[in-house]
């Protein structure tokens, strides 16, 4: 067998494995609830039925030492506001990675026993390194994902230190927990992994290089209120049609 052979049966190899594989999404929350509507619907939805990946909202609480289930306690130094307690998220983030079986599965309810994992923890955090492309493209290659997600006045400072791998925003503003955040890292991750979008869609998406964005689109009627289709759109030229969405797709 010559090397181009060879070269190439590998790549169908890694295509197979890849073709096969689902990533876990475990989001560690005080509001488990507000997970499900999001992830439940449209293209994760199938995604989870087609077991291409497997999200699931973990209740904090359920890791509070003491009777009523505390999770925060005032800062030191002092300050408005209650900070969430390092200790919850650390026995989470162990027990969870361990193949701890999920409180709310949204999907087949499988478990995270079995052969080890590439698992990698994420903090959502105002103070975070902003999240992009590059990073869902480099975090689709996980088996699991861990987001902590804070509420309050914040997180104990030790979880980004000693639990979290890594912190992200998504914006210079401040939000009311991590949720959002972490359903919006999910959802960026998530369509990457193979079977979850088609292709040729994501070949030709927008951001599928960094800094780039997507020509923009136009539907039926040609002419609405005088607000007109761009002529080039119209004129089935195809090698025409390219050059102009190549031309836009370039601007940054």
């Amino acid at each position: 067998m010559d090397l181009r052979r060879s070269l190439r049966l590998l790549e169908v190899l890694i295509e197979n494995d890849m073709a096969k594989k689902k990533i876990q999404f475990n989001i560690l929350t005080l509001f488990p609830e507000t997970v499900a509507p999001y992830v439940q619907a449209s293209i994760l939805g199938r995604a989870q039925k087609a077991k291409r990946i497997d999200v699931r909202a973990h209740q904090l609480r359920d890791w509070a030492t003491d009777k009523h289930h505390k999770v925060d306690d005032t800062p030191y130094g002092g300050g408005p506001g209650m900070v969430m307690k390092v200790e919850v998220f650390e026995k989470a983030v162990k027990s969870v990675g361990a193949g701890f079986p999920a409180r709310q599965s949204f999907s087949d309810g499988g478990s995270l026993r079995g052969k080890k994992k590439k698992v990698r923890v994420i903090l959502t955090s105002a103070s975070g390194k902003t999240f992009t492309q590059v990073d869902a493209k480099r975090l689709a290659k996980y088996d699991q994902l861990i987001f902590l997600c804070g509420r309050y006045e914040g997180v104990d400072h030790r979880v980004e230190e000693h639990v979290a791998d890594e912190a992200f925003s998504i914006g210079n503003y401040v939000l009311t927990g991590g949720e959002l955040p972490a359903l919006v890292m999910i959802d960026a991750i998530a369509r990457l992994v193979p079977g979850v979008i088609e292709k040729e869609s994501l070949a030709r998406e927008s951001h599928s290089e960094e800094g780039y964005r997507e020509h923009p689109q136009y539907t039926k009627p040609p002419v609405y209120k005088k607000w007109k289709v761009p002529e080039v759109l119209l004129s089935g030229d195809h090698k025409k049609i390219e050059a102009w969405r190549r031309s836009l797709d370039s601007s940054s």
